[in-house]
């Protein structure tokens, strides 16, 4: 279980977190959840589907990196093989907290990541922030105002009908069968029937743009069954 507490430069003023990748880490996930905002850095290098959020009552983004459970498909050894990692990878073992108006920087102590002896330092010997943690803190800032836009998009994409469950089959190169289940993605033939008054209100509100950059996303599935097939070389 995480261990999360409100980091400060008294209780972790000799901290370090560990920034390479691997298992070990946590980096053996299938997916990862993303926002609107970073669809287009997402888009490049992984398919964005809907997956229902853990309550069963609605619905998130997420970029995924595999076809089955603890499947990550771009992780090399200590290397994540790909131009851009998703923040909310990129942000471990750094969460933020909010207090009222005000945003906190949380850390989760129990982390693979966290230590004492090898890493990135997260404060200076006088206590200041190391450049470190300035990045982390503007990462955590850029996904709690991501997802903030996600309600609106996902309410837009139910109200007009738009999200359909899909079932992808893969056949890999030596014959054995993976079935990817229980995600969603943007019904295009629905899309294509929406007015021309639907549309314009999809496209003043953003979400139009989130959309297509969702459908172009779905390129990626090609060069992830790719990945799944030299896996299994």
């Amino acid at each position: 279980m995480p261990n999360i507490v409100l980091l400060n430069n008294v209780d972790h003023k000799d901290l370090r977190v560990i920034t390479r990748h691997g298992a070990q880490f946590g980096d053996r996930q299938m997916w990862a959840t993303t926002f609107p905002s970073e669809f287009r850095d997402v888009q490049a290098c992984y398919p964005i589907v809907f997956r229902k959020t853990t309550d069963g009552l609605g619905f998130e983004p997420v970029a995924l990196f595999g076809f089955q459970e603890e499947e990550n498909l771009f992780l090399d050894g200590q290397r994540w093989d790909a131009p851009y990692v998703p923040l909310m990878i990129e942000r471990q073992p750094f969460l933020i907290g909010v207090n009222g108006s005000e945003l906190m920087v949380h850390i989760d102590a129990d982390s693979p990541r966290v230590s004492r002896d090898e890493g990135e330092p997260v404060f200076l010997p006088h206590g200041g922030n190391t450049e470190f943690l300035e990045r982390a803190s503007s990462m955590l800032l850029a996904i709690h105002q991501g997802l903030q836009a996600t309600p609106a998009l996902l309410s837009a994409l139910l109200q007009h009908e738009l999200l359909e469950s899909f079932v992808l089959d893969v056949e890999l190169n030596d014959g054995s069968q993976n079935r990817l289940v229980g995600f969603y993605t943007i019904n295009e033939d629905k899309l294509s029937a929406l007015g021309a008054d639907a549309v314009a209100a999809l496209h003043r509100a953003g979400h139009l743009h989130s959309i297509y950059m969702v459908l172009a996303s779905l390129s990626n599935f090609r060069m992830l069954i790719d990945r799944k097939n030299a896996s299994h070389a």
